[in-house]
């Protein structure tokens, strides 16, 4: 695992104004992630982690704070740079696996790699490539209705990896899935981890958090608690 942070927060707060009220989602949030690292964001309903995965995925800005993202800092982009920034280096995996209901698991997958420009052919061969990788070389035409919750996963899991980004964002991953299918789809991660990958995987499951060498857990805005190999990282402070 390397030192270099892949991605950095610095003093990062995001502020919500609820009519008369103020919501601080967000409070004074440091925090340093490095290549190859498997962390999760751990906390209840409201406990900010979800905030906090939208900052670190480029789908919401800190209302102050920097956020530097393999050596760019994002905070300030417009709306086009940041969408760019998402798609080169984010992949994302959702609880409600997002794929487009009346699309075959192939073209699916090659629909992050139309914003790159990248001609038809190559994004055929890639997409197939990654559907095979996660084991559904056989399901290329299948659209999602003739699909299982696993296997459906398995889909928005290659298109995340298809564009080969930086980061792996998965949310609530398994949420949707029964145990078997979860184990399953764990067990997957794993493997991707061990490949290389850099992966963050947002839950409230302390299961699901079990299976990342880092575990952050979120309360109220801030972080809680930073272990690495069970072992609480003082260095989290800014915590």
């Amino acid at each position: 695992m390397s030192d270099v942070a892949l991605l950095e927060l610095r003093q990062v707060s995001k502020r919500y104004l609820m009519g008369d009220n103020v919501l601080d989602a967000l409070k004074d949030v440091n925090l340093k992630i490095a290549r190859n690292e498997y962390t999760a964001f751990i906390g209840p309903s409201g406990s900010g982690k979800s905030t906090l995965m939208n900052i670190v995925g480029c789908l919401d800005r800190p209302t102050s704070g920097e956020y530097i993202l393999n050596g760019t800092p994002v905070a300030e982009l417009d709306d086009n740079a940041l969408a760019g920034i998402r798609n080169r280096e984010i992949g994302f995996i959702f609880q409600n696996f997002n794929l487009l209901g009346r699309t075959n698991a192939l073209h699916n997958v090659m629909q992050p790699l139309i914003y790159r420009g990248i001609p038809y052919g190559e994004r055929k061969r890639l997409a197939t490539a990654a559907l095979q990788n996660v084991g559904l070389g056989d399901r290329l035409h299948h659209l999602p209705n003739q699909l299982s919750g696993g296997q459906r996963q398995r889909v928005a899991i290659a298109r995340a990896l298809v564009g080969k980004p930086s980061i792996l964002l998965a949310d609530e991953p398994t949420g949707n899935l029964d145990s078997g299918t979860s184990k399953d789809v764990m067990a997957m991660f794993d493997v991707l981890h061990r490949d290389g990958h850099t992966i963050i995987i947002v839950t409230h499951d302390p299961n699901i958090a079990a299976h990342c060498q880092r575990v952050i857990q979120i309360m109220d805005g801030r972080i809680l608690s930073d272990t690495l190999n069970g072992k609480r990282r003082e260095a989290a402070a800014g915590v």
